[in-house]
């Protein structure tokens, strides 16, 4: 489709102030803080100590703080957990999300004025965020969750939730650090030492990529159903729109399938696994077992 703009009722808005905001921030999350200019933004994460994922969101720096946009679900929890690293830290937290419509803009869609508009840091082109001050000036939906979604998915970039689990995943298997999800350039965050560790020595296994369908509508299984190659589990599915899906998968296994020519099905869709564009990983050389 040329695009839209999609009004994300499930996404929220935090704020975090004071005169150590920056400091306390760029200490815990795996997101460019301190360089940020106003009115720029990153992506990034708050992970474990074990280096998994507990949130992921967008940072925007502001005149006073920053905003960060994340799922609204998980507001209260996030909140919970900055209040407990938060300490005697000159810092204010407040949930801002009945004060912003957040709306993305994607394709040839125009940007709507009258908010605080950034483009997404995962991706060029992929879309551009917008948090308007909720009321009236509020952006027009001209596209659906659904177009979002579709949109997403052909780029191969996944959504927490969706395509992957919190609490459970590592940034690499999100291909977070393909999507600029990680400054390994900042020093220390919670979990950075197993992250990085992840880079160095090429450790990652899981990844997510994308899966073609070979017939035309597939009837694609609900997120989470087993990706299979004979009695051989290579991963679960994610989400999915129209032919393509995303797929959280071993890559040795799935490469292994794709070498011997096998069918590789997905509750009774037969798929094509393809790496995203943007990957800068790829196939290993051989099956890892």
């Amino acid at each position: 489709m040329a695009g839209g703009v999609v009004v994300r009722g499930d996404r929220g808005v935090i704020e975090v102030g004071g005169p150590e905001a920056a400091r306390f921030l760029h200490g815990l999350v795996t997101a460019t803080v301190k360089s940020l200019a106003p009115g720029a933004a990153s992506f990034g994460a708050l992970l474990t100590p074990q280096g998994k994922i507990l949130f992921d969101f967008f940072l925007v720096k502001t005149d006073d703080g920053f905003l960060i946009e994340i799922a609204r679900a998980s507001i209260p929890d996030f909140l919970k957990r900055l209040t407990f690293y938060r300490l005697r830290a000159a810092v204010t937290l407040a949930d801002r999300s009945a004060d912003f419509t957040v709306a993305y803009t994607f394709g040839d869609a125009a940007v709507p004025a009258g908010g605080l508009a950034f483009a997404d840091p995962r991706l060029p082109g992929l879309a551009t965020h917008v948090l308007a001050p909720a009321g009236t000036s509020s952006p027009a939906a001209t596209a659906s969750l659904h177009d979002w979604h579709a949109h997403r998915i052909a780029l191969g970039v996944p959504e927490s939730g969706l395509d992957f689990p919190l609490g459970d995943t590592f940034p690499h298997d999100a291909d977070m650090d393909d999507l600029a999800g990680v400054d390994f350039k900042k020093g220390c965050f919670i979990g950075q030492e197993v992250v990085s560790r992840m880079k160095h020595r090429g450790t990652a296994r899981k990844r997510i990529i994308v899966a073609r369908a070979l017939e035309a509508r597939p009837a694609w299984p609900d997120a989470g159903t087993e990706i299979t190659c004979g009695e051989k589990i290579l991963g679960t599915l994610g989400s999915s729109a129209d032919g393509l899906a995303l797929a959280l998968v071993r890559l040795d296994r799935a490469k292994e399938a794709i070498d011997m020519g096998d069918a590789i099905e997905v509750g009774g869709v037969t798929v094509a696994l393809e790496l995203p564009e943007f990957a800068t990983f790829g196939w290993p050389e051989t099956a890892e077992g």
